[in-house]
């Protein structure tokens, strides 16, 4: 909200010069070259400007998030914005047994109880996850740089990517048709590797690695619609070693380890989550006499 009112991409003179987002707790640094294209047009059209017309017209927000997590923003949002909002997450949390957390998403392509089988063979914080998401899509080479990295560097790793009918794709290992996304891997006490493409993806980049110290860049510039950032393997070698071993991995962890037990207190009766719920149904019901 704060760039699309105060626009400071405008005062810089270069789409790779840094700017801080105004009007905003903290020194966020952003570039051009880290935003969606559609921001530099003046003239919003389609679902752009259908989204930040409803934005402006709505009578607040359901977060599904927790107070705890970003409450720096969320009482900025509120209080200095003007903006009703209500944190009443991590929703999935919601899901307690293991059949409800088996439906979420697509189903897997392997057996589950053989890989978490796999996993509780190997040491605490010692294999790596990688998953880029579904709306991402890299090139052939890019995948297969990736593969030989992650086989090369001799860490244990599980790697989701999804099943594909375009022709050079058939090589790559089946995995788990699911999403590992940022408040998942917050409410699971896991560090980042942050690797943005698009969307919201550089803004949570800044949430995951400077403000909250719980993950670390691999070193994405720029937006990027069709194939993924280049990013050479030292870069994402050093990324992954940073989080994985040393005192600066110890510090993040511990951090991590507290925010996941924030997010399981703020679902629970009288958390956090659980009484902004009950206040939005109440407000929602005094709305209606």
């Amino acid at each position: 909200m704060c760039m699309t009112l105060y626009e400071p991409y405008n005062d810089v003179s270069s789409d790779s010069e840094s700017f801080i987002i105004p009007n905003l707790p903290g020194q966020i640094k952003m570039t051009m070259m880290q935003l969606p294209p559609s921001i530099k047009c003046k003239e919003k059209t389609g679902m752009v400007k259908f989204v930040e017309e409803a934005e402006m017209r709505s009578y607040g927000v359901v977060v599904n998030s927790f107070y705890e997590l970003e409450k720096v923003y969320a009482d900025h949002f509120r209080k200095v914005l003007g903006r009703k909002a209500w944190h009443i997450g991590p929703s999935f949390l919601c899901n307690k047994g293991i059949e409800e957390k088996a439906h979420r998403g697509r189903e897997a392509s392997i057996d589950e109880h053989g890989c978490v089988k796999w996993l509780d063979t190997k040491k605490l914080n010692s294999v790596v996850y990688v998953c880029f998401g579904s709306e991402i899509n890299m090139s052939d080479s890019q995948f297969r740089d990736i593969a030989m990295d992650l086989e090369a560097s001799g860490r244990q790793f599980i790697w989701v990517v999804r099943k594909s009918k375009k022709e050079g794709l058939e090589w790559l290992p089946n995995g788990f048709e699911k999403r590992m996304e940022l408040l998942e891997a917050v409410t699971a006490g896991f560090l980042m590797v942050t690797w943005p493409n698009g969307a919201d993806q550089f803004y949570n980049e800044q949430l995951v690695t400077e403000v909250l110290s719980i993950g670390v860049p691999v070193g994405a510039t720029k937006w990027v619609r069709l194939e993924g950032d280049n990013i050479t393997w030292d870069a994402l070698e050093k990324a992954v070693k940073r989080i994985m071993t040393g005192e600066e991995a110890m510090e993040m962890r511990n951090r991590t380890k507290v925010l996941a037990q924030l997010a399981r207190r703020a679902m629970k009766e009288g958390g956090s989550s659980s009484s902004e719920m009950n206040a939005l149904i109440e407000e929602l019901n005094s709305l209606s006499h």
